[in-house]
């Protein structure tokens, strides 16, 4: 089975999750999803894996969260993607894909549910 780990090399949760799945013996494939962010398309099957809307997903500490008036309830499912594709910081991490499935790594545990 092919695992991919969406991961910011500078968060503690998401090193904690790739040390995590190593010790499982599984060696996902790592996507920096700051430098390389997932299209809409791609970030919209995550959200329909993880069983998630889009804020709850979102960094909302984030500055780029009020900058972008992303607490505005009008804003529909689409925008809310797009605004997190343009401004990856917004995704909550580490997000593991495991076939079909898909984890979000907080706490790290959250992912052996899927392996």
């Amino acid at each position: 089975m092919s695992v991919t780990i969406y991961h910011n090399a500078r968060c503690g949760k998401s090193r904690q999750t790739l040390a995590l799945l190593r010790e499982k013996g599984v060696e996902p494939d790592i996507v920096e999803y700051l430098k390389t962010p997932p299209s809409a398309a791609a970030l919209d099957r995550i959200l329909k894996q993880l069983d998630m809307q889009p804020r709850e997903l979102m960094r909302r500490k984030e500055k780029a969260y009020g900058e972008n008036n992303l607490a505005d309830e009008s804003l529909k499912r689409r925008e809310l993607i797009r605004a997190m594709v343009e401004n990856p910081i917004l995704i909550e991490r580490p997000i593991v894909l495991a076939g079909d499935k898909a984890a979000l790594g907080r706490p790290p545990e959250n992912v052996l549910a899927i392996l």
